[in-house]
């Protein structure tokens, strides 16, 4: 890197750390979701759309997507220097993450010109929003399976079928929606990519209640919904291609994001400022070298984690396996926050228990919240163990499973 692009970069970060100093939204007066997959009311919905569009009227949001189709036509890597130094200023995501990172970038790379703007613009500052129809009752791990069917009638596509774990799918505007064309065609043949409307006839949405007791997660029944033709994005049986590329995308595999769905970057961090005001038998926490050792092993993966999303960028670092570090990426990060959220739980001894609605919960009993949620992370965009099996197949070689 040059130096004229080290003095750019820098210029950048002083530019947007100076915005994020005045226009940072303070506390809101109730407690905001942790991330989309638990945006369950109205106002916690209206008040993270109202943040995007803040964002996005500044120029933090499609940096470095074309002008045309709503962006700043910014240099490649601008929006990933934007998202860092929201990250680090802990700010509220951006709501509509789905058609930032996942849809967005989908149709980038697949649609028309008439759908790039048509649908990009108004995704990106949050004016339409975007929620994901792939998993189906029983077609989640085995999403070639499913079952949902489209059928061409006339000019329009006549959508039957049931999906389930929706984000946002109670406020979406639209949907990215696998749906089977050709039922005579082999499985991953068959099916087709929709840029489905969801605000029509026959649609609907039932909200499903996490063990946190928050919404966000929801279920689809489509019942003779028409669509019109113009929303297949790609070709007829072409979705199990454009599919892929969307989950290379969710999972972090593939860059493209128009926007910041992350939290605070130094989660370590954060437990230690909470392990500081905690005691155990007169003395704090920190004096105990077990606890000490366990979060230096905590930090030292969470530099690795981030410096390995450097480190994947550089040809000659990761020439011997290219794709280990995007596709381990997800698995890695979903697991790390699962188990470092448990372990501030249980810093906090029998405070552990207590709920976000008890004022002796230690820090709004987040970490209890970041725990349970963090079940959910570690099931959508691929499990655990289905990511565990596409490293061993794609990564090592090892036959595929059955």
């Amino acid at each position: 890197m040059s130096e004229a692009q080290h003095i750019n970069e820098d210029r950048l970060r002083t530019e947007v750390r100076a915005w994020l100093t005045v226009n940072a939204p303070g506390d809101p007066g109730f407690i905001l979701p942790q991330s989309m997959l638990a945006v369950a009311t109205r106002e916690q919905f209206d008040f993270l759309r109202d943040w995007q569009r803040r964002v996005y009227d500044a120029g933090y949001v499609g940096a470095d997507w074309p002008r045309e189709y709503g962006g700043r036509g910014m240099a490649a890597g601008t929006q990933r220097i934007i998202d860092q130094e929201m990250g680090r200023a802990g700010v509220p995501f951006m709501i509509n993450a789905i058609g930032l990172s996942w849809a967005g970038p989908t149709i980038m790379r697949f649609g028309t010109e008439a759908q790039k703007r048509r649908f990009i613009p108004p995704l990106l500052r949050g004016d339409e929003i975007w929620c994901q129809g792939f998993s189906e009752p029983e077609a989640g791990s085995d999403l070639a399976s499913l079952r949902t069917r489209a059928r061409r009638d006339g000019d329009d596509y006549v959508i039957d079928g049931h999906k389930v774990w929706t984000t946002l799918a109670h406020f979406a505007d639209y949907m990215i929606l696998l749906a089977r064309t050709d039922p005579d065609a082999p499985k991953h043949a068959g099916i087709s990519y929709f840029l489905a409307p969801m605000k029509v006839p026959g649609v609907t949405v039932q909200p499903l209640i996490k063990m946190t007791g928050e919404g966000g997660f929801n279920q689809e029944i489509f019942s003779g919904v028409r669509i019109p033709r113009d929303a297949l994005l790609g070709q007829e049986g072409q979705g199990w291609e454009i599919a892929v590329a969307t989950l290379s995308f969710e999972r972090g595999a593939s860059e493209g994001s128009a926007g910041s769905s992350a939290g605070a970057v130094d989660a370590v961090g954060s437990v230690v400022a909470m392990a500081r005001g905690l005691q155990r038998d007169g003395k704090s926490v920190l004096d105990d070298s077990v606890v000490r050792d366990r979060l230096a092993t905590f930090a030292i993966e969470e530099y690795a984690m981030r410096y390995s999303v450097s480190r994947a960028r550089i040809p000659p670092l990761v020439q011997d396996r290219p794709l280990a570090l995007p596709l381990m990426r997800k698995l890695v990060s979903s697991e790390f926050n699962q188990r470092l959220s448990e372990f501030a739980c249980e810093l906090q001894g029998y405070a552990a228990v207590l709920w976000v609605d008890d004022p002796a919960a230690i820090d709004s009993a987040e970490w209890q919240r970041t725990f349970l949620n963090s079940f959910g992370v570690t099931i959508g965009g691929g499990t655990s163990e289905i990511l565990r099996n596409i490293l061993g197949e794609r990564v090592l070689g090892l036959p595929k499973s059955r």
